[in-house]
């Protein structure tokens, strides 16, 4: 039996070779002549070989056959896969989704590349600067088949159910309240156990990595120990009746045969690959005084742009944590933003929209559109006696923000049948509490 095993760290420079075959990491070179077990050496570059060493990004990988061995790519149908912005005109409105369904396995089989649906997105890979956010829903395990992105990194935040996910560099077990990120070029079949459901974050041009933490200092938020690393496993396995590796390619899927599984590295080293995190794991900053700190002090990974202090992407999260300001309206305020704001819900209730925000659903508020907590949640917290109380116990809402106008697809606002026309009204019972009496 395999025992799921990691290395820890974030962006560390790692070292591991399966047990099987112990030495299989050459010595004191990159690329020798003859590599140990006669396997094949080669590299995976994450970033320009003339980046600076700390953005500088590359794993050598020693395995059975190099991936080049397969036969030509071809097209292969998108699904609702998209990169396509102009679909239908621009909607500045608040959007909210209701849980997005997962078909079932008897009427419909769709495993992780099939059940990708994309739901918004701004940017495009050709140009190397751009997101999509997508949702996957999936029953069946990918079988003999494996994705790479050739367009940029992806951040995985299953919702229900877990992924086994088998990448060159080892196997991930990722369940929910968990997220991992398959950096771009790098393979992956996932493994499911029935009905499944998640997010997915698309970023091009960028990698993730751990925000600063200025004056906070060098412990909190996410701490580089607490992301895992999957160690070296390989099989030598045959399929001659071919196995499928699909490249998404400048937004489209394209397919290529090959008669043996990519997952034969041997061994490897490097500091570009897949890692995975524990959303229980995070160090969460508060204000213990009044008022609000900015939501920024949630951030768990983020994807620089090319201006300094602004996200191409950020992911954020709002655990359970104590609330203990005085004198504060403690929900979160209303708000008008320059940045794109997708949330969705793990788990729980969601504590300014505790009504129609479910787990596996999803809302949108873009640029510079208003949104706040509803009625209810106002007329509550206005109200509350103001005690320590935990907050958001039980959830977990996350939140990838942008600073790039998202554009929803045609497959969100209509072919779904997800979406909540009768968001807008929560807001509506909210009324004017204004007295020029009384100060």
């Amino acid at each position: 039996v395999f025992i799921l095993q990691y290395m820890s760290g974030f962006g560390n420079e790692h070292v591991s070779e399966d047990p099987r075959c112990p030495g299989a990491l050459p010595e004191g070179q990159n690329n020798p002549q003859v590599c140990p077990y006669g396997l094949y050496a080669e590299q995976l570059s994450g970033s320009a070989f003339t980046c600076p060493r700390p953005t500088n990004k590359r794993s050598w990988l020693y395995r059975i056959l190099p991936s080049v061995c397969h036969k030509p790519f071809k097209p292969l149908k998108e699904g609702h896969l998209t990169h396509n912005w102009d679909e239908v005109e621009p909607d500045p409105n608040q959007l909210r989704w209701k849980p997005f369904e997962i078909p079932e396995d008897s009427r419909n089989k769709l495993d992780f590349v099939s059940g990708l649906h994309t739901l918004c997105g701004a940017g495009e890979p050709r140009g190397r600067n751009g997101i999509a956010i997508h949702i996957f829903v999936c029953n069946t395990s990918m079988l003999n088949r494996c994705l790479y992105n050739s367009d940029g990194d992806f951040l995985i935040v299953p919702q229900q159910g877990k992924l086994l996910i088998t990448t060159e560099f080892g196997k991930m077990l990722v369940e929910p309240n968990e997220i991992c990120v398959i950096q771009q070029g790098m393979r992956f079949s996932v493994e499911v156990f029935g009905e499944t459901r998640g997010y997915l974050l698309e970023v091009y041009g960028a990698h993730f990595e751990l925000p600063d933490l200025g004056p906070i200092g060098a412990n909190g938020l996410a701490n580089p120990r607490d992301f895992l690393v999957p160690v070296a496993w390989y099989e030598d396995r045959q399929v001659p009746g071919g196995y499928t590796v699909i490249s998404k390619y400048q937004g489209k899927l394209f397919a290529a045969q090959q008669d043996f599984s990519p997952f034969n590295v041997v061994a490897w080293h490097g500091n570009y690959t897949p890692y995975k995190y524990h959303l229980e794991k995070f160090m969460v900053i508060n204000s213990v005084a009044f008022d609000h700190a900015d939501p920024s002090i949630f951030t768990v990974l983020t994807a620089k742009s090319t201006r300094p202090g602004v996200a191409l992407a950020d992911f954020v999260i709002f655990p359970p944590r104590w609330g203990v300001t005085d004198n504060t309206f403690r929900p979160p305020y209303y708000h008008r933003n320059c940045m794109s704001e997708f949330m969705g819900l793990i788990k729980g209730h969601y504590e300014a929209k505790e009504e129609g925000f479910q787990p596996g659903g999803a809302s949108l508020h873009s640029m510079m559109t208003p949104h706040g907590p509803d009625a209810d949640c106002f007329e509550k917290a206005s109200k509350a006696k103001l005690e320590p109380e935990r907050v958001a116990e039980g959830t977990m809402a996350f939140m990838f923000e942008s600073s790039l106008s998202l554009a929803v697809t045609k497959w969100a606002l209509q072919t779904s049948n997800r979406l909540d026309k009768n968001y807008y009204k929560c807001w509506e019972p909210l009324k004017s509490h204004f007295n020029p009496n009384c100060k």
